[in-house]
């Protein structure tokens, strides 16, 4: 008999079971805007990035069901050839009076926007200097673009700025590029002092604002706009499935960047377009999270009550600033035993392990929502602290 080709696997898993990692798809049944169904249970849901409570409101929903009707769901097409229609044309120039960019251009996902961007602009020859708890298709798409990788210890602008000193005249072109908000501790980058060392150096800088877009700064515009510094960071990278409860990723900047990126970005050219009623969708969405700004305010002081109750009460939840709260365990083991005791209360809290944390901090991520109620975080509260 033939060797099994993929034999490998058992063992490998078997191990990656053994130290708490192994992972499985749990299909899930009714969800509804800070609830959801599993196993025949509805659960309050502190696992999502739905952070507007958007994603099942009946005007968002509307909206995409109006341009399914006129246009079919799928795009049929990349948008180069015959997938940018309408709806993709109006969301574009929503986000980009949003952002108060010259333009915008959309992309299947924010990892495809990130991975498609960073290639487009560097390669080899280059350098993009990454902290070290970016996500990962940051540090993917420095690694597919053949670009040289700087790691900076997180948010530590010191170290960026010796490893700058040392790199000067030695790159083409070099990149800085962080998380606005990193998706796992819930802080803010220092923007301000990276858009200092992106003058400096003559370096461009990329946020990624995935959990900023529609949460944090006076206007909801992000991270970036929270510190002060969104007119100068050049290139700036949404998604539209998180706080605009849809699907896809975006990037704003001048026209020239938005040109290059039509031209050179593979996963823009060779994807199919966003669905159209996806467009819409996130076009809606952005619009009800201009007009109603109570949405972020609740959703802050709501993160900021759970955050000082939590950390009176012995808990580390790190520097996080807005709607993510992390508890940090350490242990992947007891991490999914404390994962399953919130179960059992009610409530769905997802247990995050290595490799999508550091090795040693095992976390549980709380994702709060402006469409959870003050007796959801009272009674998360509750089951944490054993009340």
């Amino acid at each position: 008999m033939a060797a099994d080709p993929l034999g490998w696997i058992d063992a490998e898993s078997a191990a990656w079971s053994q130290r708490g990692l192994a992972r499985r798809l749990a299909p899930h049944g009714t969800a509804i805007p800070g609830r959801q169904e599993r196993d025949g249970r509805m659960l309050v849901n502190f696992g999502s990035n739905d952070y507007l409570g958007l994603a099942a409101d009946p005007r968002v929903i509307a909206a995409a069901v109006r341009t399914a009707e006129l246009q079919g769901w799928g795009a049929g097409a990349s948008p180069l050839v015959t997938g940018w229609s309408n709806a993709h044309q109006s969301l574009s120039a929503d986000l980009a009076q949003f952002e108060q960019t010259e333009a915008v251009t959309l992309f299947p996902s924010g990892f495809a926007a990130n991975l498609g961007t960073i290639t487009a602009l560097v390669g080899p020859g280059d350098a993009v200097y990454a902290d070290r708890l970016n996500h990962a298709c940051l540090i993917d798409g420095a690694r597919l673009a053949g670009a040289r990788l700087r790691v900076y210890p997180h948010n530590d602008v010191s170290r960026l700025d010796t490893i700058l000193q040392r790199d000067r005249g030695r790159f083409r072109r070099s990149l800085i590029a962080t998380d606005g908000v990193f998706s796992m501790d819930g802080d803010l980058a220092p923007l301000a002092d990276l858009a200092d060392l992106a003058d400096r150096f003559e370096a461009m800088l990329l946020v990624d604002e995935a959990h900023g877009t529609g949460v944090f700064g006076p206007d909801g515009r992000g991270s970036a706009a929270a510190c002060g510094v969104a007119e100068r960071v050049s290139i700036r990278v949404g998604t539209l499935s998180k706080a605009l409860g849809s699907v896809g990723g975006f990037v704003a900047g001048s026209q020239r960047l938005i040109d290059w990126l039509i031209n050179r970005a593979r996963p823009l050219i060779y994807s199919t377009a966003l669905p159209p009623p996806a467009a819409a969708a996130a076009s809606q969405a952005l619009a009800i999270a201009q007009a109603e700004p109570w949405r972020r305010e609740r959703l802050h002081a709501m993160s900021a009550r759970l955050r000082q109750v939590l950390t009176t009460s012995g808990f580390d939840v790190g520097a996080s600033a807005g709607p993510i709260v992390p508890v940090l365990i350490g242990p992947p083991q007891q991490t999914l035993q404390l994962a399953e005791r919130l179960r059992n209360r009610g409530f769905l809290v997802p247990a995050i392990r290595p490799p999508t944390v550091p090795e040693g901090t095992a976390r549980l991520r709380i994702g709060l929502s402006a469409a959870h109620h003050d007796d959801d975080v009272s009674g998360l509260i509750d089951a944490l602290t054993g009340s």
